[in-house]
């Protein structure tokens, strides 16, 4: 056991599920984290020993719970300090029905925050995402914050983020009629980067694969903020341990980066390994044009061209934060994907 306290990370086996175990590890909690399967137990506690060593793994406990289910949420949950709520849907295609990502991303978010309040946690910490603090895909250029919220009903909003907007909505909502002493604050990635630990990652990253692998013929203009794992873990634990972080919502966001200067950063500073990486742009008409049969490529379209960043002033402001370079991460990414094989 750990004088610094016990947390529960809910799906340890994912991309930044992962990295809050190591972080918290490394900082020397005692950690529990969910997984659907236990069978699955000693693949992750292989993948997450590449990053802490295995003094750091006998603090580590595994707990079988699914986002679905009543079962297990109790037991991970009894006699923890804090809980940071991670596990939930990912997905970047769009479903034929959104409620493949809503429902459970939703009713994961309850099931994880009543269970909290339940063992008398001090504090949970969501992640939520930038998804869930947008503008809109329409005015052109804009820079959002913390105090904007998606609005669900709006047409054109993609399943993903009608999950995420619902599911942190939903979580406030239980926080603010528990009327216990459990606190809340959310952390709102953008799009999260960061050396892969084994080829099983997040879709997120398939944005460096496939640039590195030349599965995509061009380069759209399209960006993001770019926010590396690391940080988003370091950004979770500051959020559940500083009294201040309580009832916030704090967007992890590092620098925004066209497709463009990835590809080209790529290229510069990996030589032959991004060999396959695309020089020529794709026009926007014809991205528009493929995206009336790809439903996929539907969901970004109207953001072409266009700069939809999202400022972390206030994690950066109130809870010390800083964001790596943008730089350092794709290519730590990069290098990391080679490494395993998977590009």
């Amino acid at each position: 056991m750990s004088d610094k306290g016990t947390v529960l990370v809910t799906g340890g086996s994912g991309f930044i599920g992962g990295w809050c175990v190591i972080g918290l590890l490394q900082q020397g909690y005692t950690v529990r984290t969910t997984v659907r399967d236990l069978k699955r137990e000693s693949t992750v506690r292989a993948t997450l020993g590449k990053a802490v060593d295995a003094g750091a793994l006998d603090r580590l406990k595994f707990y079988a719970a699914d986002l679905m289910s009543d079962a297990g949420w109790d037991a991970a949950t009894q006699g923890c300090d804090y809980v940071l709520h991670v596990a939930s849907p990912l997905g970047v295609a769009e479903p034929k029905d959104p409620d493949v990502l809503i429902v459970p991303a939703r009713e994961g978010a309850k099931r994880a925050v009543n269970a909290a309040i339940k063992a008398g946690v001090k504090r949970v910490v969501l992640t939520s995402s930038v998804a869930a603090t947008s503008r809109g895909t329409g005015g052109g250029d804009w820079t959002s914050d913390e105090t904007v919220w998606t609005d669900p009903d709006k047409p054109g909003v993609s399943a993903y983020s009608r999950s995420k907007t619902l599911a942190e909505r939903a979580a406030w909502d239980l926080i603010k009629t528990s009327k216990g002493t459990t606190t809340l604050a959310t952390v709102n990635p953008s799009l999260v980067l960061a050396p892969v630990l084994s080829t099983d990652f997040s879709d997120s990253v398939q944005v460096i694969q496939r640039l590195l692998s030349g599965k995509v013929p061009g380069i759209p203009r399209l960006g993001f903020n770019i926010v590396d794992a690391r940080d988003v873990a370091d950004l979770h634990i500051r959020a559940m341990t500083a009294p201040e972080a309580a009832g916030q919502r704090f967007i992890a966001a590092g620098k925004f980066a066209w497709m463009g200067e990835m590809a080209a950063l790529l290229r510069a500073k990996l030589g032959k390994d991004a060999a396959k990486v695309p020089t020529r742009k794709v026009p926007d008409f014809v991205l528009r044009l493929v995206a009336l049969f790809d439903r996929d490529l539907g969901a970004v379209t109207p953001n072409l061209g266009h700069k939809h960043d999202y400022s972390s002033a206030k994690a950066q402001n109130m809870l010390g934060w800083r964001p790596r370079a943008m730089e350092d991460t794709v290519l730590e990414c990069a290098k990391s994907l080679i490494a395993t094989g998977a590009v």
